[in-house]
């Protein structure tokens, strides 16, 4: 008897030791990976959601030029890189719970008042508040995972957060065609509004405060330039910040042009959303991919192999596209190696961005949100606006890309590949 209460209050003791030491503590690791997903999950499926609507929103408010109502997508883009610059600087004051909040609120509002907009310019502008809104999310995120995780073990993390982020373009697409065949296209901004109001009741009730009052900084003139100087001086997250940057254009412009290449150009229909959701698999097995093997390889020689192969695929497409040999298979066939290619930089380049930094990872997490968003949507708006009935813009922008990001990548690691300029 005596022993069984000794075992007991050994447990017990193990248990209260477990809980104390988490880095999140009160949340289980498969909770905290879920609900920072879930964080990322708003802003995809609030882009990829809308691409199967873009054309009944174009009808319904009498949008004439087809080009034009891919502004759905990059006001929304606009909103959501410009104010990630503002919300780390107040996480790292006020803590991640209340400055996730406050977006959120703002994300559901907007998306309430797109539901009754009547004109293009109130959707874009709704749209524009909802992206301000989600940034929120999105810089929140990373901080979260920074506070509780550094190195490799945070690229793993990353990885298994990306695995359900991207598995959002996967079903988005088909949701929104299942939401315009029950409905209007404003069902959609409706699904968007509850989703935000569910993730404001989950952080309320369940995710714990990862930044204690002691590691908190004053907001002053002083303090916001130190904790920029110090992201700004620091050659291994400006670098890759920018390769990020260049290799999310091409995400971008993909999801600009990708409803009229598969609609237009490819005559597919009402498939559409099977065809990009087939594409959006293959990034999500680069995640799970990278979460197994990158304790083991390393961040670096994982990204930059993939970033090399990123490369070769967008040359060769548009060779192909060049000679005029493309078909729908081998347009979806070279969209899948790219995408794969693409899921293995990405968790990568952001995590060793974020790696040195972590005393500031509020307002790093907010720079790196802030050029690897806006700068991607400027990127991926040139490229859709390129689009002239065939796919080879696309792939020429994609191929100009990853030489662009190979060639950052090595000007920071001062010409290595595979290896950090500092091993």
């Amino acid at each position: 008897m005596s022993k069984a209460r000794g075992d007991q209050e050994s447990a017990t003791k193990e248990q209260r030791t477990s809980q104390e030491d988490s880095p999140h503590p009160g949340m289980g690791f498969a909770e905290f990976v879920t609900i920072v997903a879930a964080m990322m999950a708003v802003n995809a499926l609030a882009i990829d959601i809308m691409l199967p609507a873009l054309p009944s929103i174009g009808n319904s408010l009498n949008v004439t030029e087809e080009n034009r109502i891919q502004l759905v997508i990059t006001a929304y883009l606009i909103g959501f890189g410009f104010t990630q610059l503002f919300y780390g600087t107040l996480s790292d004051r006020y803590g991640r719970k209340p400055i996730l909040i406050a977006g959120l609120l703002i994300y559901a509002l907007f998306g309430a008042l797109s539901v009754i907009a009547t004109s293009f310019e109130q959707v874009l502008f709704a749209r524009l508040m909802q992206g301000v809104g989600a940034a929120a999310s999105r810089v929140i995120a990373l901080s979260l995972v920074r506070d509780c995780y550094g190195g490799r073990r945070m690229a793993k993390v990353m990885s298994l957060v990306m695995i359900v982020f991207i598995a959002v373009p996967v079903v988005a697409p088909s949701l929104g065609q299942i939401l315009v065949l029950l409905g209007p296209w404003r069902l959609i901004f409706a699904v968007l509004t509850v989703m935000g109001l569910v993730l404001i009741l989950w952080t309320l009730l369940r995710l714990p405060e990862t930044l204690p009052r002691e590691r908190r900084i004053a907001i002053s003139p002083k303090s916001i330039a130190t904790s920029f100087r110090i992201v700004l001086t620091t050659r291994i997250t400006v670098g890759y910040a920018l390769a990020a940057t260049v290799v999310m254009g091409s995400l971008f412009g993909f999801i600009n042009s990708s409803q009229q290449i598969f609609v237009d150009v490819f005559e597919i229909g009402a498939i559409f959303p099977l065809a990009f959701a087939s594409i959006a698999l293959f990034m999500a097995m680069a995640s799970v991919t990278n979460s197994r093997i990158v304790e083991r390889l390393g961040m670096r020689r994982v990204s930059h192999s993939a970033l090399l192969l990123f490369t070769a695929a967008g040359i060769v497409h548009s060779l192909i596209n060049l000679l005029g040999l493309e078909t729908v298979w081998l347009f979806i066939a070279m969209q899948a190696i790219t995408m794969f290619a693409f899921g293995l930089v990405m968790p990568n380049f952001n995590s060793i961005a974020m790696d040195p930094v972590g005393q500031v990872a509020g307002t790093a997490s907010s720079f790196l949100g802030f050029i690897t968003t806006l700068g991607g949507a400027l990127l991926g708006y040139f490229i859709g606006q390129a689009f002239n009935g065939t796919p080879l813009p696309m792939a020429l922008g994609f191929a100009g890309l990853g030489i662009a990001s190979t060639m950052i990548v090595l000007v920071t690691e001062k010409g290595r590949l595979f290896r950090g300029v500092y091993d």
